[in-house]
């Protein structure tokens, strides 16, 4: 019988090769620039620099472009655990503007996961630590699994 600390060991591995093999065939995250910095069981941390073709007609941050981001990394956190798994709603509020060159961070953290559904809340802060929006999503497991 494994113990507590090989068990958590083969989640993470897991985790890992679900998160690079999610990436690796996701070309709307990559297009927009975002990297997959962190993953564990119930966690991801993606982040994303704000491009000049990211700006809205007020010269900052198009609220599509935070929400992508954010939306991202909790579809990484909820696909973590090895199990395809999409989004079923979510919520977002702007809290502060994303300006042009920002780094921005999204850190998605599992909440609750009961049977089929999962919820996820998501921390979206620039390179300074200034919370720019807040996230929270729900999630839903389909058949299968992401690797």
């Amino acid at each position: 019988m494994p113990n507590d600390s090989a068990m958590q060991m083969s989640a993470q591995v897991l985790a890992e090769a679900a998160g690079a093999a999610m990436f690796g065939r996701d070309p709307a995250s990559q297009g927009l620039g975002m990297t997959l910095d962190e993953i564990r069981p119930g966690y991801a941390r993606m982040s994303m620099q704000v491009r000049c073709d990211m700006l809205n007609g007020h010269r900052t941050c198009h609220g599509g472009f935070i929400f992508a981001l954010a939306d991202s990394a909790f579809a990484f956190a909820c696909n973590s655990h090895n199990h395809n798994t999409v989004g079923a709603g979510c919520t977002i509020d702007y809290l502060a503007p994303g300006r042009q060159d920002d780094l921005l961070t999204a850190t998605a953290v599992e909440r609750a996961l009961a049977g089929r559904t999962g919820i996820y809340d998501v921390d979206v802060v620039n390179q300074d630590g200034l919370l720019v929006a807040t996230f929270r999503g729900r999630s839903h497991r389909v058949a299968g699994t992401v690797v």
